[in-house]
This record gives structure tokens, sequence and C-alpha cells, in this order.
């Protein structure tokens, strides 16, 4: 072929010959790697590869990937170039990148999400009002997945934020919540405002709450 182009782990660079256990060999890690460009080079293919995130390119993930490229035609291989960059890089604010893209870009806020906190009665009483079956409580895999992002981006926070309590909806009204690093909003005597400190709850076993 003119071209060939491959995608695949970033550890395929590391590609080597394996030990009697099965095990890669890493004292001759890339040597595998190595030889099949140079077989692709010896056939007259000119051969370059990087490592590279999907949300350069604008996908909403950061999703790393390895890409080789590989042409025996005589023209140049041209990588294609960033589209889209982190939201408080100077390219995005220039108006060279455009930001990247985030996850709520591609969850259709339209369909119905259940609390991960249901109780089984509450999954019955989901299912009576909208006819969908859930299962609680979730997947070990699931808790240990929601416990980790818990941590990072809650427990673990440098920036704390206050959350405004006992104010109605209403058009023109301020965020729900406030950065710390930001202008108050009015303050009032009634004591409506509130340093958050997450904890987890549990619903059984009498609603123990841990830290």
């Amino acid at each position: 072929p003119r071209i060939i182009m491959l995608e695949n782990v970033e550890e395929f660079l590391t590609w080597c010959p394996l030990m009697a256990n099965g095990q890669p060999n890493m004292r001759r890690k890339g040597e595998t790697f190595r030889k099949w460009v140079r077989q692709l080079q010896k056939l007259g293919y000119a051969v370059e590869w990087r490592v590279s995130r999907a949300c350069a390119y604008g996908a909403p993930t950061i999703r790393q990937r390895l890409c080789v490229i590989a042409r025996c035609d005589g023209e140049p291989i041209v990588w294609p170039a960033d589209t889209h960059g982190p939201r408080e890089s100077l390219p995005v604010a220039s108006g060279i990148l455009r930001p990247y893209r985030v996850a709520a870009d591609c969850i259709d806020w339209s369909i119905p999400c259940p609390s991960i906190f249901l109780t089984p009665e509450e999954c019955e009483e989901w299912y009576r009002l909208t006819g969908q079956r859930v299962q609680r409580p979730l997947a070990a895999n699931t808790l240990a997945r929601i416990a980790k992002g818990l941590k990072r981006f809650v427990f673990d926070n440098p920036r704390p934020f206050i959350v405004p309590v006992g104010y109605g909806e209403r058009p023109g009204q301020d965020p729900r919540t406030h950065d710390l690093q930001t202008l108050m909003p009015t303050m009032v005597g009634a004591g409506k405002h509130a340093l958050v400190l997450p904890i987890i709850s549990h619903a059984q076993h009498g609603g123990r709450s841990r830290p």
C-alpha cells in the first residue's frame, strides 16, 4: 500500500521479545518495535510516529494513543495541527485554538438519571414513575470509581466553595455555588451562606456518616 496508518496504545513503542515465562523482557524494551520500523524502511517506507491526545483535535476525552504513519509514494507525511487546547492557555484566550470539549458536551441531559444513592424501595418507585429499571447498589468497580472521583474532585479539592442556602430559585439570581477566589455576593443577617464540608453518608446501617 502507498500509505499505512496505525493506531495503538503507546506501550506499543516498548514492543520487545518475551522471556521464557511469557512476560516482556523489559531489558530489551522497544527492540521489536524498532526492528518492525526498520523492516518497513527496507521496503521503501518513510515512517513517523507520535503520541497524542484526542482532546487536541476536538474529541471530549483525554485518551492518549500512539499513531504511526508510513508511506512509500514520495509524498511527505503531514500531521494534523491541534485545533483545541486548555481553556486557560494563551492560544485559546487569543482565539488561535478552541477550548477542549468536555464530557458534558456528549451527555444527553434530557435522559432521566436516577441517583446513585437510591434504596431498593426507591428503585421500585423510580420504575413505577419512569418505566426504567435501575440496579442499586451499583457494581463494586463502579462504586470504586465513584469513590476515586469524590476523593480527587471533592475531598482533595484545593478550592472549597460557598453554597447559599435559604433562597428560592428566581430569574437572575446568583449562581448556587460561589468560588472562594471570587467576590462574594450580598451578605444578609440571616446567615444564608455555608462553607461546604463534603461527607459520604451511608443509606443503610443508621445513616452513619464518614468524612
